[in-house]
């Protein structure tokens, strides 16, 4: 009777903390439509990033204190701390701030996403709510599991995917499944409210048959695919190390991020700022993306979150896989919407440590003929990306290499009962 009472009343905080999720994820993305069709309604807008930039980097100094850390902070929070190294709890100021300074960055273009602004919010209600519960550190745990699975499966109406990206995110190679039930009921109820205030996900059924030479082939573009996460993460940290080492103050890093991203945007048009979203779909749609899209999509995105403008990378690495995908496409011999499709989700998992979970999100985007394709190419990419993703919250768990699959990234002390 005590476990299915603890059971009952994690089931019943995850319903709430999946409300908050898919509430959360629906106000951020009807506000940055507004700030969108804003910026595409006024060009000069554009020109004000320098000064939001600004604005943005010295309330984050000044204020910003563990919001700072971003998504990784919520990903920590669900890993837990120990008695040598404590976890600080995200902090309540994260969901005004960051909702606020992802719409700033999309109204004036930064390459920056939402969908990571979204956990943050998520996971900073989530936060608030469970201090007055004095919850112990387990049951702590598994909320803020809820809070990214929720946030997740809300944004993108992939209720499972949401559930298995929440438990998959926290440790490489090692998901945390004592938290799936949390996970999904979270998941679930953020896709229910979503989907129940009228913003709905639109599911292309796309087929394809697999034998040998096709999968083949789709392994070749796992392997790029592999290799476009790489990219995004050293140019990513490089970025971030040259503007920390050239740029003293902190503040004034995001204003240089600014002006690299109009410069940037003087040579190569304005179809890399802000989300970038229309790339995305007339690679769905079939038509072959140029061979420099994902490249400068990557650069876009690498300068504008690795000078500290506030933002999350899931928008900008999904349009990265799908206009590769396309690029892919014709060498290959293979659709593009097809490559565009699993390369969407191969990317971003591959860059998160997060195969499973971006498998799933193709299936439940694009239908179930996806399965082996998807599998195929995000298995691929995630063997050929870096042990260390973009998350710096995300714990190492097992090694990607397999000539010792017992020895783990980061070797733990043996538990004796």
């Amino acid at each position: 009777m005590k476990r299915f009472a603890h059971l009952l009343s994690i089931v019943l905080a995850s319903v709430v903390v999946g409300t908050i999720g898919g509430l959360g994820s629906w106000a951020l993305f009807e506000a940055l439509d507004h700030a969108t069709s804003t910026r595409l309604d006024h060009d000069w807008l554009v020109w004000l990033l320098p000064i939001a930039a600004g604005i943005l980097g010295v309330a984050y100094w000044k204020f910003g204190g563990a919001a700072n850390r971003g998504t990784s902070i919520v990903i920590a929070n669900a890993n837990g701390g120990d008695d040598t190294t404590p976890v600080e709890p995200v902090p309540v100021r994260m969901a005004p701030m960051i909702f606020g300074a992802t719409y700033i960055a999309q109204l004036t273009g930064a390459s920056v996403g939402r969908e990571g602004a979204a956990l943050q919010i998520s996971g900073s209600v989530t936060s608030l709510l469970a201090r007055p519960l004095r919850l112990n550190d387990g049951d702590r745990r598994l909320l803020m599991t809820a809070a990214m699975a929720g946030a997740f499966g809300g944004a993108f109406g992939v209720p499972l995917a949401g559930a298995i990206f929440g438990i998959e995110v926290q440790r490489t190679g090692r998901p945390r499944y004592e938290g799936i039930i949390p996970a999904l009921v979270a998941s679930v109820t953020a896709d229910f409210v979503v989907e129940g205030l009228g913003r709905s996900t639109p599911i292309a059924d796309l087929m394809i048959d697999v034998d040998w030479w096709v999968a083949t082939r789709l392994s070749i573009l796992g392997v790029v695919a592999g290799l476009a996460a790489r990219l995004f993460i050293a140019l990513l940290r490089t970025v971030k190390n040259v503007a920390d080492r050239t740029v003293a103050l902190a503040p004034l890093r995001p204003v240089v991020g600014g002006l690299a991203t109009l410069a940037l945007m003087l040579l190569f048009g304005r179809d890399y700022l802000g989300l970038s979203l229309p790339l995305v779909d007339h690679a769905l749609s079939g038509d072959l993306a140029e061979w420099w899209d994902p490249l400068l999509k990557i650069l876009f995105t690498a300068v504008a979150l690795g000078c500290g403008i506030p933002g999350g990378e899931v928008t900008p690495l999904f349009v990265v896989g799908a206009t590769l995908g396309s690029v892919m496409s014709a060498p290959l011999g293979l659709p593009p919407a097809i490559t565009a499709a699993v390369c969407l989700g191969a990317v971003f998992g591959a860059a998160t440590n997060t195969p499973v979970a971006c498998t799933i999100l193709v299936i439940e985007l694009f239908g179930a003929h996806m399965a082996i394709p998807a599998a195929i190419v995000g298995v691929v990419a995630y063997a050929v990306s870096p042990r260390e993703g973009i998350y710096s919250g995300q714990r190492p768990g097992f090694t990607k290499d397999l000539r010792d699959p017992k020895r783990r990234a980061n070797a733990e002390p043996p538990r004796h009962a």
